[in-house]
């Protein structure tokens, strides 16, 4: 089982599986037969309080992902639920619109579930 992470520009593959946007906001520029998505879990995104004091800023990445962690304390079913999922699929894409790839929420996901 596996979770990668892709931003959601990026061509769709059959490699991806299940693709899921973690994003509280739906990606500028792109619709969503573009986007070829098979789920939208915005509930799974960061507050919109920490995604604003995050701003993308790399010097707040270990802080944002502690902060992520505890909001994601109370998600317990919309991770079972992801888990479920690689399980049935073998492969989930967990899809982002960030510019930055390697501090965004789809990375502090995956490290998160990955931990658990």
């Amino acid at each position: 089982m596996t979770i990668k992470v892709k931003r959601v520009y990026e061509k769709s593959e059959k490699e991806d599986g299940y693709r899921i946007l973690v994003d509280r906001l739906w990606p500028r520029g792109i619709s969503k037969d573009e986007a070829k998505i098979n789920m939208w879990l915005k509930e799974i995104a960061p507050s919109n309080e920490l995604r604003k004091w995050f701003s993308h800023d790399p010097a707040k990445w270990n802080s944002f992902m502690e902060k992520y962690k505890r909001e994601l304390e109370g998600k317990k079913e919309i991770i079972e639920q992801i888990k479920a999922l690689e399980k049935e699929n073998g492969i989930v894409t967990f899809l982002y619109s960030a510019k930055d790839e390697k501090h965004n929420n789809a990375i502090a996901l995956k490290n998160i579930i990955n931990s658990l």
